[in-house]
């Protein structure tokens, strides 16, 4: 039986959390939008927005698993080629994920080449188109190289909410925003960590090895209290051969939050909007958000329907997150990105205010 937990909490990882994923800009802020998100763990990356991608070197194109496009405005979706040539060859699927119409859009893209040679590479690249639809439904087509990326509907399923993609390590979710069309914003969230105190299991004479790795994916499975937990004792005490799921829970570990990350770009300052972009990136660790005006230009941001740097400094502020990022400045500004980017920061800190969001959504787009 397992006795006492020790007083001492020194974990066996520790308990700050490990950079499970790094997430960085693709380009400068007056270049294309772009976020590349490497999972250091799982030998792949995602990608968030697929415009000017040529400051990706080719190690860093080739780890991409997925795409997660705002919408398909040239800026942020003329990178498909450029991607789709270094991945050719390559035994991979990628999975891109946008609005209705990226179905289309990415069949006609493959259609405008001549592929009669792609049949004879050693790899099978397969890309897989998914829609998020109304009713949180997701329309999925495959296009695989071995058949000349001829298309091939591939059904449809029900997402809960707004997860678009729900994995053991993380999730991503999605909302739909108003930028003149409707565009996504995405939340990338990794799952919580489960921390083992090493005192503790030196308490109890336990020892430290493979049966910690089950342990801990019962715990990610949802698996029941009294699931047996195989363990493994210290040469100097020894004991039952399992003990309860329940019970190790409560003896050895603690669970910290994962690291949150939120996308943003392309949005009008609207109180629908910013009520969905508040709830999306709420207490995230990093909040990427487009910033490309200064204050004194606002009506050209609201008739373009972007956003100013003093009101990415107010949403990021109104959402409780710990850092911002801004990018996706207007070429207007080329030389004075400083400028935009302390108006952003003090608005950010709440030195600085601006007008409440504009209520009109009949604005002209850019």
């Amino acid at each position: 039986m397992v006795g006492p937990a020790s007083h001492s909490h020194r974990p066996l990882a520790r308990p700050t959390m490990p950079a499970r994923f790094d997430p960085h800009l693709v380009n400068e802020p007056f270049a294309d939008p772009g976020l590349y998100v490497d999972l250091r763990f799982e030998r792949r990356a995602l990608l968030f927005d697929l415009g000017e991608i040529s400051a990706l070197p080719p190690r860093k194109l080739l780890r991409i698993s997925d795409v997660f496009l705002t919408h398909r405005h040239m800026d942020h979706f003329a990178g498909f080629d450029h991607l789709l040539r270094f991945l050719l060859g390559r035994d991979k699927v990628v999975r891109f994920f946008g609005l209705p119409g990226l179905i289309d859009a990415i069949d006609a893209k493959l259609r405008a080449y001549t592929w009669n040679l792609v049949a004879g590479y050693d790899g099978n690249l397969v890309l897989q188109a998914i829609e998020l639809q109304a009713e949180n439904r997701l329309a999925i087509a495959e296009f695989s190289g071995r058949s000349g990326f001829v298309r091939v509907e591939a059904g449809s399923r029900s997402i809960e909410g707004d997860l678009l993609l729900d994995e053991p390590g993380l999730q991503v979710r999605a909302i739909t925003l108003d930028h003149g069309i409707p565009v996504l914003g995405f939340a990338l969230q990794e799952r919580a960590h489960i921390n083992i105190w090493r005192n503790r299991l030196d308490g109890l004479g336990l020892a430290v090895g493979p049966w910690l790795r089950a342990f801990k994916d019962a715990i990610v499975c949802g698996d029941p209290e009294d699931t047996p937990i195989s363990v493994a004792w210290s040469q100097e005490t020894g004991g039952p051969g399992s003990l309860p799921l329940g019970q190790l829970k409560r003896e050895i570990m603690r669970v910290t939050a994962g690291r949150k990350i939120a996308y943003v770009v392309d949005v009008a300052f609207t109180p629908a909007n910013l009520a969905k972009i508040i709830n999306l990136a709420q207490g995230a660790d990093v909040l990427f958000i487009e910033g490309g005006f200064l204050n004194a230009d606002a009506a050209d941001a609201a008739l373009r329907r972007h956003l100013t740097a003093g009101q990415a400094g107010t949403i990021a502020r109104r959402s409780g997150v710990k850092r911002l990022k801004t990018l996706h400045y207007s070429p207007r500004y080329q030389g004075r990105g400083n400028a935009l980017a302390q108006e952003a920061e003090a608005a950010f800190r709440g030195e600085s205010t601006c007008l409440e969001p504009v209520a009109e959504s009949t604005r002209q787009t850019q």
